[in-house]
């Protein structure tokens, strides 16, 4: 994965959050969880290097179902 740019932990409630887990679907439950509670920009795909997926979190903003 790419390393994380500084823009994008600049301000106070911003993450970065990097799942890994055995299989995809394990990855993007997890991350479909975070994005459950968060604002978030998730991943479409996992990398090659196995199930792993990065997501952007801005825990300011709780999301509205």
């Amino acid at each position: 994965m790419r390393a994380i740019n500084d823009a994008h932990v600049e301000e106070p409630g911003l993450a970065v959050v990097d799942v890994a887990a055995a299989d995809d679907e394990t990855a993007f439950a997890v991350q479909e969880l975070l994005a459950a509670r968060w604002a978030t920009a998730t991943a479409d795909r996992t990398t090659r290097d196995g199930a792993r997926l990065r997501c952007y979190l801005d825990v300011r903003q709780e999301f509205n179902s």
